[in-house]
């Protein structure tokens, strides 16, 4: 399978995500927890030209209904929009990831930031790339060093205070702390060095799956907060690293 064309729809979307109009229509799912015309559109955008593109692959997304989905297969995985607050305050710091499963592993993984133009690929075997040049992770060998990605489970209330305990923690034993609001940005950016590690208490499948091809291909490491391989069915507590500080991450994480 090529991957380009579905590189090319993924592009393609820019139009629709500058929509202003579309932006407008924001509907609140929960705490929180935002939908705007762009993310449905681009949704039915994309699982639309993918039915017509590969009509025998599964689609999973953000939004909408969740169909029954077969994980020894092959499955498409969206998230229309990666960064909803964002969008909404235009922080032009959202994404467009789609990633391919199979066997409940990723196989290709997609990050785009219309607003920056920022492309992120992976193919499996096949290497990391940001616009079309190999990126790799950072060679930073303690968290001391490392520069520190987090997300705050901003939707679950219980998950949101222990996510601040964490973080705080992480800051006493880091180089300082990011929240960006994205995660599939946050692990593209570790996989191209900006970043060293990332840790978020709860994320879907959405949000982590191509960002977990695209750290993995560009050496990087990325588990659940246990340590174990990720699966694709179910939401997760994440952590992502440059491989040399996995472990240690891990354990101050653990800690609380």
């Amino acid at each position: 399978m090529t991957y380009q064309n579905v590189i090319d729809l993924v592009k393609s979307t820019k139009e629709i995500v500058f929509s202003e109009e579309k932006l407008s229509e924001i509907v609140a799912k929960g705490y929180a927890d935002f939908v705007t015309g762009v993310d449905l559109a681009v949704q039915t955008y994309i699982q639309g030209k993918l039915s017509e593109m590969y009509p025998g692959v599964q689609f999973m997304g953000e939004e909408g209904e969740k169909s029954k989905l077969d994980f020894s297969g092959r499955i498409w995985i969206l998230d229309p929009i990666d960064g909803t607050s964002n969008l909404i305050h235009h922080l032009n710091m959202s994404a467009v990831s789609l990633a391919l499963v199979e066997n409940n592993k990723p196989v290709f993984g997609v990050v785009y930031n219309p607003f920056t133009d920022e492309l992120f690929t992976a193919e499996k075997g096949k290497g990391a790339y940001y616009n079309g040049k190999p990126i790799h992770v950072s060679d930073k060998k303690t968290v001391k060093e490392s520069f520190v990605s987090v997300g705050t489970s901003p939707y679950d209330e219980d998950l949101r205070e222990k996510s601040l305990v964490v973080i705080a923690n992480l800051l006493r034993n880091c180089t300082d702390i990011r929240r960006m609001g994205a995660a599939s940005l946050d692990l593209s950016y570790i996989a191209m060095g900006k970043f060293d590690c990332f840790y978020e208490e709860i994320l879907r499948p959405w949000d982590y799956a191509a960002g977990a091809i695209i750290i993995e291909e560009a050496g990087g490491k990325i588990t659940d907060l246990f340590g174990n391989e990720l699966s694709y069915e179910s939401s997760r507590g994440i952590l992502a690293s440059n491989g040399y500080t996995h472990d240690e991450l891990k354990k101050l994480v653990k800690a609380y």
